[in-house]
């Protein structure tokens, strides 16, 4: 599907504006892609500017003054940052490790699995909790992960990622199957403008049309590089869920290894065909080990990604 840029559409022969009328609201390439993304998830999709403006329509929707809400431990740095800068609005904040029982709070936030710890959710404790359950599923995809199902009231990507899949389009997406927080959802979006563009809808389009086939050759990419990266002697630890294509890894030196790579890139971000890798400690701080390596497999040739990183862990 072709983007369609337009901003305004007229309105009816009575003068009253039809579902289209300004695309701050919505716009046929965003409605398109939103039932596409929907129907994977089975709720009702929206799209944002980003993932953090789809984070931030969230908070803005279901959290007030007083709101106490408990994040999973190593979850993706910004938006335990978001939280921590709305606490000037009377956010309260504390982080748990969401392998167990989340604390008494009003919102839960998990990401299945953290980025970039990659730990993974424990949904019988969700499932029981009575907060507003909100899931990261950016790494899983509906692919590997239905959190709906799972017990999540809410679900956020980071859709520049896997979703939109070749590093070339800032996207963020929520699913939910109440009409409520869908409305409210929607409400916040227009009022904030953090609608997002028809180019990246239409990137989402045709992301989520090898999404699959793409998730199925990085996860095996992954889950083999994964079993080299044990056996390496210059590597101290290895993190990976058992699917999808993030896999961090703890070396001595990471930027020496990361800068020394030649297929990989070494960048921010994952989720897109080419493989990146990056030591998340600069921007993190003592959070993460100081030696840890995120790396975001691809679809390149998984011989030639091993021959690259085999090089720069030797030198």
């Amino acid at each position: 599907m072709d983007a369609d840029r337009a901003t305004i559409w007229p309105y009816d022969e009575r003068g009253e504006p039809e579902r289209f009328y300004y695309s701050r609201y919505a716009h046929p390439t965003g409605a398109a892609a939103e039932e596409r993304l929907g129907a994977l998830e089975g709720g009702d999709a929206l799209l944002y500017s980003s993932g953090m403006g789809a984070e931030t329509t969230v908070l803005l929707a279901f959290a007030r003054p007083g709101t106490r809400i408990a994040l999973a431990e190593g979850a993706y740095y910004g938006t335990s940052v978001l939280m921590r800068d709305l606490a000037r609005w009377g956010l309260e904040l504390v982080e748990y490790d969401q392998t167990g029982t989340p604390p008494t709070a009003d919102i839960v936030w998990v990401e299945a699995p953290a980025n970039p710890v990659l730990t993974v959710p424990d949904w019988e404790a969700l499932r029981a909790h009575p907060g507003l359950v909100v899931c990261d599923a950016t790494i899983s995809t509906p692919v590997y992960l239905q959190a709906l199902d799972e017990g999540a009231d809410v679900v956020v990507h980071a859709a520049t990622k896997y979703l939109c899949g070749h590093h070339d389009a800032l996207l963020g997406a929520t699913v939910t199957r109440d009409p409520e927080k869908t409305a409210r959802l929607l409400e916040l979006r227009g009022r904030a403008g953090l609608q997002s563009a028809p180019d990246a809808a239409a990137s989402l389009l045709r992301g989520l049309d090898t999404l699959d086939d793409r998730m199925r050759r990085i996860t095996a990419s992954a889950t083999e590089l994964t079993g080299r990266l044990e056996e390496h002697q210059a590597v101290e630890r290895v993190r990976y869920p058992s699917f999808s294509g993030v896999i961090s890894f703890e070396v001595a030196d990471p930027r020496a290894v990361e800068t020394r790579t030649k297929l990989i890139v070494n960048a921010t971000s994952l989720g897109g065909e080419t493989s990146t890798i990056e030591s998340r400690h600069r921007w993190e701080g003592d959070r993460i080990p100081t030696g840890l390596l995120r790396l975001s497999v691809g679809l390149e040739d998984v011989e030639a990604l091993w021959a690259d990183l085999e090089q720069a862990l030797r030198q």
